[in-house]
Parts: C-alpha cells; sequence; structure tokens
C-alpha cells in the first residue's frame, strides 16, 4: 500500500536550488535512510514530507488515512510545560487507552535516561529536550514515522534499544542519520540527495555503497564513450568541414550537442590535508584528578598518560561526566583537586558539542580567517583560508554569506575547518558526529588516520569508534572508568566475555565506590605495592621492538606476494588469510608495545619525583 507520493518537488533558497523534480513514492512497511552532504537540502525535503515546509513546484500527496509524526532537528518546545505534557500536547486524541500511552511514554523517558516526567522544560539541557522529543514521535501511533537525526544526544546504550523498538514498530520509517551501524540495521532502501537529484537504492547501508560504486562505475563508462566520440567529431571539424550538406550540418550539430552533455561537475567530495604543529615527547598527564558538582562527584582520582599517537575514545551515559573530563583535558575547567600536566610543544584543537559560541552575525570567510589567514598543508603547500573553504564544500559565492544562514550540519563543518586550520597536535573531539554528514565523517576518519598527534573522543557512534581509536576510557556507574584496548567493538566483546565469567581481567584506571571484586585488605596491599615491571614484563619490553620489526618485514613480503599473485586465485587467497593474519599479530603487539612504554614512563616519572 502506498502511503506517501511526491510527484516533480521542487525547492529553493533565495538562488541556490535545493532540489529539482524530485519523485518517489513510500509504501507501507519501508525503511527508509536519507542520506546526503549537509546542506543539499536533507532536513527541508522531510519537513516538505511532514507538511511543515510548502514546496516551489509539485506536490506531496498523503493517503486519506495514513497518519505522519515528525521528529524535527532542532524541536520547538514550551519552556512551561512538564515532560509530559509536552510529549502528549500533539498526539492523537483518538488514542483508545491513554493510561497506556501514558505508561509506554513513561518506559520510553525511563530508556532515554529521563527520570522526573513532571520536570519543567526549560530547566532541561538541549539534549534532555531532544530526548523528549525523540520520545513524542515514538509514542505517537502513526503509520509514518519521519526523525531528522534521531541518534543524536543519546548513548551507545539507548542507541541499541532504539534499534530494537523501531524493528519492532509497525508503519513506514522514513529518517536522516549519520549513524552508519544503525543504518546497515534498520533499513531496507537508502535515498540520496547528490546535486539536486534523488537516488533510490534497494537494501541497507552495506548495499547502498556496492550500488553507488557500480553507478559511478557506469557513468564513468559513458563519460568515456561520449569523450571518444568528442574526439573524433573533433577531428573531423578541424579538417575544415564546411556546413553545405545536410550531412555535414547535422554531423556539426551532434558535435555541438556532444560538446554540451557534460555531465554535471561533483562538488561533493571534501579534502583535509591541514598539517598539525610538532609534538614533543611529553603530551598530557593527568594526575589522580577528581571533579565534582553541587553534591554529585563525576570525576574521582583519576590518573592517566596520554602518549603521542594515541587514539582514545571516551564512553559512557548522558551526564555522567565524559564532556567534563574533555574539558579538563583542554583546560577549560579546572580539576577540583589533582594536577594536569601538559607538555610545551602541546597545542589543543577541541570540536565540542555546541556551536553556540560562533559569531552568526560573521561571514563564513570572516569567521575562518579569525583563526588563520593561511594554513600549511600536510604536504607542505601554502594555502589561504578561501582555498581551504572551498576543499570544505564552501564555494566563493557563499563565503560571503552570514553564518546565521546556515543550515546546521554547514555550520558544524565550517566549525571543524575553524579547529583544524588551528593546525592543533592535540585533538579533542565532543560528539564529532552529531549533525556531520557521512561524506564528511568518512574523509574526517581518513584524515586522523594520518594525523601526526593525538585523538581523544567523547561518541556515541559505534562506526566511528570502531574505524578511529584503538582504546577506550568507560565511565561505569558506580565503578569508576575503565581501560580498555581496542575499538569499540573490541570494548564490547571483552565486556561481554569479562562479565559473564566474573573476571576483572581489565585495568581499573580511576577508583570510585566499591569497585573491586576483591577484599579490602588484598586492596590495600595492591595499592601499597611499588610501580614497576614485573620480570617477564622487562624482558618483554626489551624484546618487543625487535618482534614487531621482524613481523613488519613478513607482513611486507606477504603484501609484495599478493601484488604479484596476478590470477592465481587459490594463492591469492591464502595470501590474503596469511595478511589478515599477520596484521592482527601486529596490532596486538603495537597495543602491547604502546601499553608497556607507557608503563615504563610512568615508573620513570614515579622514581624521579621520590
Amino acid at each position: 500500500m502506498n502511503l506517501l507520493s511526491v510527484e516533480k518537488l521542487t525547492k529553493s533558497y533565495g538562488l541556490k536550488t535545493l532540489f529539482s523534480n524530485l519523485s518517489f513514492g513510500i509504501d507501507e512497511g519501508e525503511k527508509i535512510g536519507l542520506i546526503g552532504i549537509n546542506g543539499t537540502g536533507k532536513s527541508t525535503l522531510l519537513k516538505t514530507l511532514a507538511g511543515i515546509e510548502t514546496p516551489d513546484h509539485g506536490e506531496v500527496t498523503v493517503g486519506s488515512t495514513v497518519s505522519v509524526a515528525y521528529l524535527p532537528q532542532n524541536p520547538d518546545f514550551d519552556d512551561e510545560l512538564t515532560i509530559l505534557q509536552q510529549i502528549f500536547k500533539h498526539i492523537d486524541s483518538s488514542i483508545k487507552y491513554p493510561w497506556q500511552a501514558e505508561s509506554e511514554a513513561k518506559t520510553i523517558l525511563t530508556r532515554m535516561g529521563i527520570y522526573d516526567f513532571d520536570a519543567i522544560l526549560g530547566t532541561l539541557s538541549g539534549g534532555q529536550r531532544k530526548r523528549v522529543a525523540l520520545a513524542g514521535a515514538l509514542i505517537n501511533p502513526a503509520d509514518l514515522l519521519i526523525l531528522d537525526e534521531p541518534t543524536n544526544h543519546i548513548d551507545n546504550e539507548t542507541v541499541g534499544w532504539l534499534e530494537q523498538y523501531l524493528d519492532r514498530r509497525r508503519g513506514a520509517l522514513v529518517m536522516i542519520t549519520h549513524d552508519r551501524y544503525f543504518l546497515d540495521r534498520m533499513v531496507n532502501r537508502i535515498i540520496e540527495l547528490e546535486n539536486g537529484r534523488l537516488y533510490s537504492y534497494p537494501g541497507n547501508y552495506s548495499r547502498y555503497l556496492e550500488l553507488k560504486l557500480e553507478r559511478h562505475e557506469q557513468e564513468r563508462s559513458a563519460e568515456q564513450k561520449r569523450l571518444n566520440i568528442l574526439r573524433n567529431e573533433l577531428k573531423w571539424i578541424k579538417k575544415g568541414a564546411k556546413a553545405r550538406t545536410t550531412k555535414q550540418k547535422a554531423r556539426i550539430e551532434r558535435f555541438e550537442q556532444l560538446r554540451e552533455e557534460a555531465p554535471e561537475a561533483k562538488h561533493d567530495k571534501i579534502e583535509i590535508s591541514v598539517g598539525a604543529a610538532r609534538l614533543g615527547k611529553k603530551v598530557i598527564s593527568l594526575e589522580t584528578i577528581s571533579k565534582s558538582f553541587s553534591e554529585a562527584k563525576v570525576i574521582n582520582d583519576f590518573s592517566y598518560t596520554f602518549l603521542r599517537n594515541a587514539r582514545v575514545g571516551i564512553i559512557g551515559r548522558n551526564g555522567i561526566g565524559k564532556s567534563t573530563l574533555l574539558n579538563i583535558i583542554a583546560g577549560t575547567l579546572e580539576p577540583d583537586s589533582g594536577a594536569v600536566d601538559r607538555g610545551q610543544t602541546v597545542r589543543i584543537g577541541i570540536f565540542s558539542q555546541e556551536t553556540k559560541e560562533m559569531d552568526q552575525s560573521l561571514r563564513v570567510i570572516e569567521y575562518i580567517r579569525e583563526q588563520a589567514e593561511f594554513i600549511t598543508t600536510a604536504d607542505g603547500k601554502l594555502i589561504s583560508a578561501s582555498q581551504m573553504l572551498e576543499r570544505f564544500l564552501f564555494p566563493p559565492e557563499l563565503q560571503w554569506t552570514s553564518v546565521e544562514k546556515l543550515s546546521g550540519g554547514e555550520k558544524r563543518r565550517l566549525y571543524l575547518l575553524r579547529v583544524l586550520m588551528g593546525s592543533p597536535n592535540v585533538l579533542l573531539l565532543d560528539e564529532p558526529t552529531n549533525d556531520l554528514d557521512i561524506e564528511t565523517l568518512t574523509i574526517l576518519e581518513d584524515y586522523l588516520d594520518d594525523f601526526p598527534g593525538v585523538v581523544v573522543v567523547v561518541s556515541h557512534d559505534r562506526y566511528f569508534l570502531d574505524r578511529v581509536v584503538n582504546e577506550i576510557l568507560d565511565f561505569t556507574d558506580g565503578t569508576g572508568i575503565m581501560h580498555y584496548l581496542g575499538n569499540y567493538s573490541d570494548y564490547q566483546e571483552s565486556a561481554k566475555s569479562r562479565l559473564a565469567d566474573g573476571s576483572l581481567d581489565r585495568e581499573v584506571v580511576q577508583t570510585g565506590k566499591n569497585n573491586s571484586a576483591k577484599p579490602p585488605e588484598a586492596a590495600d596491599k595492591q595499592k601499597n605495592r611499588p610501580l614497576k615491571f614485573s620480570y617477564k614484563e622487562k624482558q618483554e619490553f626489551e624484546q618487543i621492538e625487535d618482534m614487531i620489526s621482524d613481523l613488519e618485514e613478513e607482513f611486507r613480503a606477504v603484501n609484495s606476494k599478493i601484488n604479484h599473485a596476478g590470477s592465481d586465485y587459490v594463492l591469492l587467497q591464502d595470501l590474503v588469510r596469511e595478511q589478515q593474519r599477520l596484521g592482527k599479530q601486529l596490532d596486538g603487539l603495537l597495543e602491547r608495545w604502546a601499553y608497556l612504554n607507557e608503563l615504563a614512563e610512568e615508573i620513570e616519572r614515579v622514581v624521579k619525583s621520590k
């Protein structure tokens, strides 16, 4: 059954056409992900589907019995209402059992980390308000649910619950989200806005990537054929053909037509190659820091040393102290006790969760020039602020637009560029995936691969954490901050297995309330033991660099064999398996090397302090 039809939809803002002549339908049971570069009109399209925006041309037809619920990216609230009053403000009055709806609303709010249902909206944070709005959309028994960035401002555990909830929910779904795991697991169709046009792909996000690659290859092939014909026609024209016969006239017209058929230039590729200031051996060390707000202690006696090239992810439920830790590292917030020791060469760039500190009256280029007029790229080239803006998809005509006229995603992208223009060597990213499009996130991830410094990320985006970090600091209720080696998937597997067998084979780097399964006497003895290498660790520390070097040589040799395997498919399969095996071994050794070096530096610091 068709729920909604779109015919020849066109929408512009000023001189900019967001999309033109879009036509598609949404059927019952479809779960659709809408993706595209920030500023292409994704949120505007959702508003138009929901009846909030009016198109310039075309129409949206909704079935006569079809009900639609909509979650905007930035919901409006009545600050005088309570949470429950807000949720039921727009709920269909035909709900048969309102007490059941209220019970479900409270269940959803609880899963969102909101427990005071009578709290006044005006007293809530932006993240809490967005979660209230999401709960209101979910409780609405609509045939079509439209969600704009539903995973923003909710933690990893809640995202997992939301997946299950939406999977069980009847009715169609259309949503914008940057969460690629969420897309992969939830949707059965992807629609992409690109250069004002809409492309539809059946399947989930993984299938979309395959099909889009095929489409681009077909487009390249077609363009190559067009250019080949154009070259031949050009040779004929240059021979001095005279337009006297009908045949010659037709051929000249064909040449002109081919020349005009050049595909529209694509401006959807961001390049990030900004260099970073040199980072010395000493980075940042946190020594028994604590922080409280009113009577709530969010950080307690936390010590940690960040090594060069560290990639650390910080996770935990909302409001538990993750951003607080990041701000203490950055120096924008002081701990109540303890010390933060930063190296002299440390240059911090912080990409915070909120962009409200942006001066909205500035023009785009003025906002960037406040940070730097020129920047040296990773390959040593000097480029201007204007050139960098073009690389970040801000063409010259947009650079003289005021910041306030940009979309939310465009502001986030601009803010990211300003951070990078400062050439930091320590990047602190607080929920960097909020409101950034997938294309920008992919390029950012590639940039971080080669970033010659420290990256510390607070994020609920499981894909981003898997892609970027190799250590996890887990803010765990009542048990302090736990340290895990590996990315987010490794952390999940480790946490599951350790909780299953009851072991505490994890490094506790912050003490909290009753966070040890050992008797108090044993814990005291362990605490008073001198910090030093065990005999086995000392031997391992002396040998590990040679072991890594040998393994790297094996890895290079296998890669060389792969490159020369030719069409021998059986050999190639064996070599790829060997490559994967060596890669895992090498990753393990490098993680162990990082831990042992960190321990060695900590031992040296303790010895010098005595």
